[in-house]
């Protein structure tokens, strides 16, 4: 058994933060929304390096497409079920 070393009545705190010495507060300014791109350039490279057509992957959606059995009859009632059973959004008040 793994006992914990440190107890949470004993764990030390930081003291909160003071408010400015004058007391003024410092109003938050609105930055626009931000995104990095630092991966872009390496995405990119490595979306390049995949196949444009995985031959396997066309192979396997070939055969489920020849397969009568697919997808199986439980899945497409418990589709329909959830379809049926969702609200229909187009009589909402909006």
């Amino acid at each position: 058994m793994i006992t914990s070393t440190t107890s949470t009545d004993r764990t030390v705190r930081p003291d909160p933060v003071p408010a400015a010495a004058n007391g003024a507060n410092r109003g938050l300014v609105a930055r626009p929304d931000q995104i990095s791109t630092e991966n872009a350039a390496f995405l990119r490279a490595e979306l390049q390096r995949q196949p444009e057509i995985r031959p396997d992957v066309v192979a396997r959606a070939r055969a489920l497409a020849e397969d009568p059995n697919y997808p199986p009859q439980a899945v497409l009632r418990d589709v329909a079920a959830k379809i049926l059973a969702a609200p229909d959004l187009s009589e909402t008040e909006g």
